[in-house]
């Protein structure tokens, strides 16, 4: 519903996941106005990468040097490990490089969201040989999640874990932890994981806004608030000077402001955001464009984001017309 608010101005920002953002960029002209960093560093993409075990002939496919021997083209027939149904990282950045570049064919109605379901199956069904069909597992179930793929993979169960890569790769965050009793206890040793050359980058969440119901100057004031929300903290009994002070402490100017602590810039911050991690300013070209290539070649997705059990896109465009 927050892309139909956007469209029709009963709402001024919508915080976004990457897949309706760019539906909402390409076929709505919503723009995006500020974006999430996901590290403290002030990332705002990674790469989604494929992983499978060390001595697989996956992994020796791609380790051999030999470019006529592409691990890609071996995936047929192996089991997949999923974070979950249309996850950026874990499904749909994997799907859209593998079916734009020719190694996996679309089945079934390609106007259908459920043909990618049937796509995966196909193509990934272990269980013709001597493998397990795909997990795709339902939020919170069994191999859920980043974690969970990598588990699945490590269990044994999969043959391939689709998740985060490089700088941000899901198995050393799970698995090689300068703590080895912080490791997860399925973990294999890190050198069993071998990651393959990622898909591309996927984005953040983005703040979005439809140019055509707010004006620059509005729009400004709401990003500058925005990104004033990373210089304040709430502080409880805070040395400064002679005295401690609670409040919401401004890191720029040294003042502490005796406001509730829901209205200071951290806390809304960690309320609204995924990761806890300040905003930044962004555009929808720099932080959705590597999205679009790939999201392009998913089928039934833009459809799927229209549907009146996801979106409401239909069902407004209706009411609009009625």
């Amino acid at each position: 519903m927050i892309i139909q608010a956007l469209r029709f101005g009963n709402a001024d920002i919508g915080f976004l996941e990457g897949g309706p953002a760019w539906i909402g960029w390409k076929e709505y002209d919503l723009s995006v106005l500020a974006v999430e960093t996901t590290t403290a560093d002030g990332a705002t993409h990674y790469n989604a990468s494929a992983w499978v075990l060390n001595g697989s002939d996956i992994a020796n496919a791609h380790l051999d040097g030999d470019d006529s021997t592409d691990p890609f083209a071996m995936l047929d027939g192996k089991t997949s490990c999923h974070t979950g149904w249309l996850k950026s990282a874990g499904m749909l950045m994997p799907m859209g490089y593998l079916i734009r570049n020719g190694y996996v064919t679309p089945v079934g109605d390609t106007s259908d969201i459920n043909s990618l379901r049937n796509t995966i199956d196909n193509h990934f069904d272990g269980s013709n040989g001597n493998g397990n069909s795909a997990s795709i597992p339902d939020s919170g179930a069994l191999y859920s999640g980043y974690s969970g793929a990598i588990e699945c993979l490590s269990s044994g169960y999969g043959d391939v874990a689709f998740a985060k890569g490089d700088d941000f790769s899901t198995p050393h965050k799970y698995c090689d932890n300068e703590d080895s009793s912080e490791n997860e206890n399925w973990c294999l040793e890190i050198d069993q994981y071998i990651q393959l050359p990622s898909f591309g980058q996927s984005p953040s969440h983005p703040v979005m806004y439809n140019p055509e119901m707010l004006d620059v100057y509005t729009r400004n004031a709401i990003l500058n608030a925005m990104l004033s929300w990373g210089d304040e903290m709430y502080v409880e009994d805070y040395p400064m000077g002679d005295q401690n002070y609670t409040g919401c402490y401004n890191v720029v100017t040294h003042q502490v402001a005796d406001i509730p602590a829901n209205q200071c810039g951290s806390e809304i911050i960690s309320a609204v955001t995924s990761k806890g991690y300040k905003l930044v300013a962004g555009n929808s070209q720099n932080h959705l464009g590597s999205y679009s290539d790939l999201l392009g070649s998913i089928p039934g997705l833009s459809e799927y984001y229209h549907s009146s059990d996801k979106y409401g896109i239909t069902d407004a465009e209706s009411g609009e017309q009625s």
